[in-house]
């Protein structure tokens, strides 16, 4: 397949738009399908720490997950808008959202809260490094890479990034049994501290959910819970 970068203009016809928009997302899709910061090593259990890795090299081997490609598409389009506000390149964008959909698809997280998170970690920038060593867009801790015997991926690659940074989310969230806030106290690698996902849950609601209480009732649910401030839909 040909990736080509240009977007559908004010000019363009209807079926127009829709084709080159189309096309734009199976490139990102494409793109997404090919080739965290979690807790410290020391901090997680043998056992803990096995399932993890596990799970990790499973989903870094498996370049086929199923997607629905309309789905991401209307998504794609309303997701777009609040991402240009971090990053200015079109092609950029779309290659986040296409990774970002599709990880989310396979692990049942809301994309929408994945991109808060995002925004929590890095600002979307792909090369941050925090000052614990943590890298890219979803502050990923380099030792996973030792873990699993891959010490050349690179994690300031959107793909290799994202990919690293849901799966571990995704096993916290199995850990806590769905449990949205504790899990982001897992990831953030510090338990008691519930600053972390309070602003996790904040920028999610101010910039990126767009579905209705009862379409996210899980997550609210965590958040009224822990009874952080930052729970009110916007």
């Amino acid at each position: 397949m040909t990736c080509h970068s240009s977007l559908p203009t004010a000019v363009s016809s209807a079926p127009e738009r829709r084709r080159r928009w189309t096309s734009t997302l199976l490139c990102a899709l494409v793109l997404a399908s090919s080739g965290a910061r979690a807790d410290d090593p020391g901090r997680l259990s043998p056992a803990e720490r096995a399932a993890l890795r596990t799970e990790l090299a499973a989903v870094l081997t498996d370049t086929d997950p199923s997607r629905d490609r309309f789905d991401a598409e209307v998504w794609l389009i309303s997701a777009d808008a609040a991402l240009t506000t971090f990053l200015g390149n079109v092609d950029e964008r779309l290659q986040v959202l296409g990774i970002v959909w599709g990880e989310a698809a396979r692990h049942g997280i809301d994309p929408e809260f994945a991109l808060a998170l995002m925004e929590v970690e890095s600002s979307f920038d792909r090369f941050a490094v925090s000052s614990a060593g943590a890298q890219g867009l979803m502050q990923v801790m380099p030792f996973w890479k030792r873990e699993l015997g891959r010490d050349a991926d690179n994690l300031a690659d959107p793909v290799t990034n994202i990919r690293y940074g849901m799966t571990i989310l995704a096993h916290y969230l199995d850990v806590e049994s769905g449990d949205a806030v504790r899990a982001l106290t897992r990831y953030h690698g510090s338990r008691r501290d519930l600053s972390y996902p309070s602003r996790v849950y904040r920028v999610w609601n101010q910039r990126w959910r767009t579905r209705t209480l009862g379409e996210v009732r899980d997550l609210m649910s965590a958040c009224y819970a822990a009874r952080l401030r930052t729970c009110d839909a916007r």
